[in-house]
């Protein structure tokens, strides 16, 4: 059993999902020098089993075996047992995802279980969950322990040819980065929209088939390509649909938490009504940011009320009383996924008057069959359209009344696990997506709390100008990565642009600078995803293409073209640019998967308009707001107040003149000052 009777080194760790594993009767070690030594030492494989807090397959593998002493005895005997957060190792897990792909032929996922040689950490056996007994075609776990460490010390000669073959396998597809050959031009662009097309789901939105996962780079492309004055009216036309078909139809269905706000993971079926009920934090950040430009852009309230309800989720659950925001929720409570969530018919009626369950029942789908184990998770069954419920207001009134009430009664439940290590490019994902919901609804209470967040990381994650990519419990730890300095990067330059801060400008500069010094491959473009002193097995990952997160390397592309017309910084510009010619081949064979480059593509075809305004504190607002009316996803606005100083490159060309006045900078080239609000007039 896992409790206080067993207690393995893992309980000096501050990862959640380490400290879940602390009582197992498996001998647990971190990953470190000393645990790799033990293993050679003692001449015993490695199991490498990769897993995460909110992970559902997770927990039930855990239970099954790693809380049963016969085989915690079994793995005791035979392996070194290490055991990593993927949050906090995403290096490590990269790593052997691919590792897995080559030895077993399909995609990976968690828990990832991997069978390592002891001196070279070669993986030579991998899989995913496996079961205690044989079932979903799968053997036994304590058969697969037993034959793994069989064939370890019996074919030591195959095993070293087949390390070898797997080594040269895996740098191959991992590959240096070839040299792009041919100019940047639309043609990804045009390539990926036409893709989109045709995995679309007129009916529910989405893209493919079931389980649909809410993919917010490819629809935050096709909105920006609605909203691209020089896309043609007919590809503008279908792109804006697909976006609102998609993101009505998620925030309709069960994946949005209709009591709560926010979103889950992934929807298990086509329609968005059963989700994997773990909540995480970088699906929310740049959710958040796509429903809220969405909002600005169709003038729709439904989109801002879902951003509005997604932010204060996130604020009343997920920020820290520090600043910092918190990683997942699990989707497990009381050793059932979803049990928090659902609901019986009865126990429904019982908590709201006749009148709200009236109301209630049918727009959230109890007069519906049971749609989740016998139980009703909600969601909206009828199609309607992308709008409030119609219905008079007091009938709003009812249904929010009852709404309020169901979420005070699960507010008792036993709640699912929280995560709340706070992870650097995360919190940069959700900054971005606070401060974009705070300026384009109006809401200063998610500028605030975006502040607060991006304080804490500057507080609490930074160390001499180098980022920590996780805190929890007063302690900071484990060099940042790729993900951690561009997502914090584009984080900050939002934040900016809600209210200067001469101090949060220098040090985007900063975080830039680290980015080209110890994360870029000047060689072949792009930028590694650890840096120069950080040592990983097997080999160096470079990705482009996005996965959970946006990819980095596309954030660090768009976010050094802006900053670097802002600085008039030809460093960071030609950075930007190696990069994004640097995935060309990728891009053109596989253009829907490298949505957020797509976006670093648009700005290098044509840089992004910056409007720079200059002039009294209380004159900037209004120019603020004014600008901010039409959404235009390519353009910054910085308002620097009139005795900023320390100002630089493009920003130190716009003086100020008068109570307040505006210059239109495209590239590096900036208008003449514009002195009033009538005059200033953009496409």
């Amino acid at each position: 059993m896992n409790d206080e009777s067993h207690t393995n080194s893992l309980v000096h760790e501050t990862s959640p999902y380490l400290l879940q594993h602390a009582h197992n009767p498996v001998d647990w070690h971190a990953w470190n020098a000393d645990a790799l030594a033990q293993a050679r030492t003692q001449d015993k494989p490695i199991l490498l089993s990769i897993g995460y807090s909110a992970c559902h397959w997770c927990h039930v593998m855990a239970h099954e075996s790693f809380e049963d002493a016969e085989t915690a005895a079994l793995m005791n005997r035979l392996f070194v047992n290490i055991k990593v957060d993927r949050e906090e190792r995403p290096d490590l897990d990269r790593v052997y995802q691919l590792a897995h792909q080559v030895l077993t032929q399909r995609s990976g996922g968690w828990p990832l279980t991997v069978f390592l040689t002891p001196d070279d950490l070669m993986p030579f056996f991998a899989g995913t969950y496996f079961p205690r007994a044989p079932r979903y075609g799968m053997p036994a776990f304590k058969e697969v322990l037993t034959r793994v460490a069989g064939f370890y010390r019996e074919h030591r000669g195959e095993l070293n040819r087949q390390n070898t073959a797997l080594r040269n396998a895996v740098q191959r597809i991992a590959g240096e980065t070839p040299t792009a050959a041919g100019e940047l031009t639309e043609a990804p662009l045009q390539a990926a929209y036409r893709s989109l097309s045709e995995s679309f789901d007129p009916r529910f939105g989405g893209f493919g088939r079931a389980p649909k996962f809410p993919h917010a780079p490819g629809l935050e492309f096709l909105l920006w390509h609605a909203a691209d004055a020089n896309t043609d009216a007919h590809s503008a036309n279908h792109s804006r649909t697909m976006v609102e078909i998609t993101l009505t139809r998620m925030a309709q269905g069960g994946l949005y938490d209709q009591l709560g706000g926010g979103f889950c993971r992934y929807s298990t079926d086509e329609a968005w009504m059963i989700p994997h009920f773990e909540k995480m934090l970088y699906d929310s950040g740049p959710l958040l940011a796509l429903y809220a430009q969405t909002a600005k852009f169709t003038g729709n309230s439904f989109y801002a009320d879902t951003a509005r309800h997604t932010a204060e989720w996130v604020m009343a659950e997920m920020q820290s009383p520090q600043g910092g925001y918190y990683s997942s929720l699990d989707a497990d409570s009381e050793g059932h996924e979803g049990k928090y969530y659902v609901w019986d018919k009865e126990e429904v009626r019982a908590l709201l008057s006749a009148e709200e369950f009236a109301a209630f029942a049918p727009r959230y789908g109890l007069d519906q069959p049971p749609n989740f184990e016998s139980h009703w998770h909600l969601y909206v069954p009828q199609i309607t359209p992308p709008s409030p419920p119609s219905g008079r207001a007091e009938n709003q009134a009812v249904l929010e009344s009852a709404r309020r009430k169901l979420l005070d009664a699960r507010q008792k439940r036993v709640r699912p696990g929280l995560d709340d290590k706070v992870l650097t490019a995360w919190n940069g994902l959700m900054i971005r997506g606070m401060a974009v919901a705070g300026r384009l609804l109006d809401e200063p209470r998610f500028l605030e709390s975006a502040r607060r967040a991006a304080g804490f990381v500057r507080t609490h994650l930074c160390n001499d100008r180098r980022l920590l990519a996780s805190w929890r419990d007063g302690q900071a730890k484990l060099p940042g990565y790729l993900d951690d300095y561009a997502c914090m990067l584009d984080g900050v330059l939002e934040l900016v642009q809600t209210r200067w801060n001469s101090g949060w400008f220098n040090w985007a500069r900063a975080l830039a600078d680290a980015l080209l010094a110890e994360f870029e491959d000047r060689d072949r473009g792009g930028f590694w995803f650890t840096a120069n002193d950080q040592e990983v097995p097997l080999y160096r990952p470079k990705t482009f293409g996005d996965e959970s997160l946006p990819s980095g390397n596309a954030v660090a592309a768009r976010v050094l073209q802006r900053l670097g017309h802002l600085c008039a910084e030809p460093r960071y510009l030609d950075a930007a640019e190696r990069t994004v010619k640097a995935v060309l081949p990728s891009v053109n064979r596989y253009p829907e998967a490298h949505a957020s480059m797509l976006l670093a593509l648009q700005d290098a075809l044509e840089p992004p308009t910056m409007v720079v305004v200059r002039g009294k504190t209380d004159m900037l607002h209004a120019w603020q707001k004014q600008l901010d009316r039409k959404f235009d996803p390519r353009r910054m606005v910085l308002t620097i107040p009139a005795d900023a100083g320390d100002l630089s490159g493009l920003l130190a060309q716009c003086a100020a003149r008068g109570e307040a006045c505006a210059y239109v900078c495209r590239g590096t080239q900036c208008s003449l000052p514009i002195q009033t609000l009538e005059e200033l007039s953009l496409p």
